[in-house]
């Protein structure tokens, strides 16, 4: 059934242009688009000059199948992300056990088809069980559906290792993830190093462990050739090994959190679990760094890491508190901060949320092309909210904008051209 959306304002991160218009959706696919007069459809909306753009495409988002069934779910995930806008989700694989075989690759891969009403794809772990010993079967992994592989927090120290799975990735077409760090002066960090961390008396590391763990990844996919994504780089002093790797051309891209573009150090303040995470949140410096870094193209895509976490396990002193904050609902409007602050434009924040993660996944969807698939989110991009997280979809409840104010609403989420949130 064909639907036409029209009065628009048509975010298209190709393009790069912001336009009122109209947008023609026929068998899950974009038939057409334009500015001027608007063709016949079985069923039209009038999206009363809202933002249309496309779906979210969020990289490495943590699910607690199997395992950690009590901080979420397929089903709890896949409505969080219909409700923030986010149409495919691209998960992690730090589940227990690791999803490090084909079998349990498989038994995610129908969970999520079987509960999320969004597009889910897996990664695959790296090395078994993400020990940093023994690769993985990437070739089985591949043909079961991995979309990547890395052991996501877990840094493989064993270069001989990292350098293998890089050689034998690079000879599939594999995309390799890591999480740059230097593990032994990381290990037990709460905060980031500097006075703050002083007065609070908390276990700090230092921006350079970032750039020391980037320095020597990046020397490895040179050496292997490897198609090589940074997943959080949190740091200013990791950007310029970054620019040289892809001058060199490397085929190298790199991601952010939304929560180190949008918040920093001091907002801890007085211990407050929620704003822990791994990396840490860095100073208001680096935060302006990335936010440029993601304007200039330096910085690839925006994810929200989303990483669900129960009560009891954020409810302890800081230093012992669990990492990671829920990010599915919150991604866009913690993006649209950067938008009202006249930081970032609507068609750059959608560059990073889903074109440039769907071309690095190889998939036809994160634009507004004439035949890409229809993964659509209709938005109000002024709309004012006070963020209550017991009203969020996710199981688990650990988000660092409780009580905050926010602008930008979810309007309308398709997949494949169906509604999966909200209602035409």
């Amino acid at each position: 059934m064909s639907l036409l959306i029209e009065n628009a304002r048509l975010i298209d991160p190709e393009a790069g242009t912001d336009s009122l218009g109209w947008l023609l959706v026929d068998n899950g696919r974009i038939e057409a688009k334009g500015t001027g007069a608007a063709p016949a459809a079985v069923q039209v909306h009038d999206a009363r000059g809202k933002c249309l753009a496309p779906g979210i495409v969020d990289i490495g988002v943590k699910i607690g199948e199997p395992g950690e069934r009590h901080k979420e779910s397929f089903r709890t995930a896949g409505r969080a992300a219909a409700a923030g806008g986010v149409t495919t989700i691209v998960t992690r694989p730090d589940t227990l056990p690791a999803i490090d075989t084909p079998e349990a690759l498989e038994f995610v891969t129908r969970r999520a088809n079987e509960a999320a009403p969004v597009n889910v794809l897996p990664m695959a772990a790296l090395t078994k069980g993400r020990e940093g010993r023994e690769m993985v079967e990437i070739g089985f992994l591949l043909d079961a559906g991995a979309v990547g592989f890395t052991d996501c927090d877990h840094v493989v120290t064993d270069t001989k290792v990292l350098s293998r799975a890089m050689t034998y990735a690079r000879s599939l077409g594999a995309l390799v993830m890591t999480h740059p760090q230097e593990p032994i002066l990381s290990k037990g960090a709460a905060v980031t190093s500097g006075k703050f961390a002083t007065l609070k008396g908390l276990p700090a590391v230092s921006p350079m462990a970032e750039r020391m763990g980037l320095e020597r990844d990046l020397a490895l996919v040179e050496m292997t050739r490897a198609r090589y994504h940074a997943d959080a780089l949190s740091t200013a002093a990791a950007l310029p090994a970054l620019a040289r790797a892809k001058a060199a051309g490397l085929d190298v891209t790199a991601g952010v959190n939304i929560h180190h573009l949008t918040l920093n150090a001091l907002d801890v303040g007085d211990y407050r679990t929620f704003f822990k995470m791994k990396p840490p949140l860095r100073d208001e410096e680096d935060r302006l760094a990335l936010v440029q870094a993601v304007k200039d193209g330096l910085i690839d895509t925006i994810s929200s890491f989303h990483t669900p976490q129960d009560e009891e396990s954020k409810r302890l002193p800081y230093e012992e508190a669990a990492s990671g904050a829920v990010g599915l609902e919150t991604l866009l409007p913690a993006a649209l901060r950067l938008y009202h602050a006249e930081l970032l434009d609507l068609p750059t924040l959608f560059r990073a949320m889903a074109l440039n993660p769907a071309k690095r996944l190889g998939l036809t969807r994160g634009s507004l092309a004439v035949g890409a698939r229809a993964d659509l989110v209709l938005f109000d991009p002024d709309a004012p909210f006070v963020l209550d997280r017991f009203t969020l979809q996710s199981k688990s409840k650990n988000t660092p904008f409780d009580g905050a104010r926010m602008q930008g609403k979810v309007l309308l989420t398709l997949v494949a051209g169906t509604p999966v949130h909200g209602s035409l």
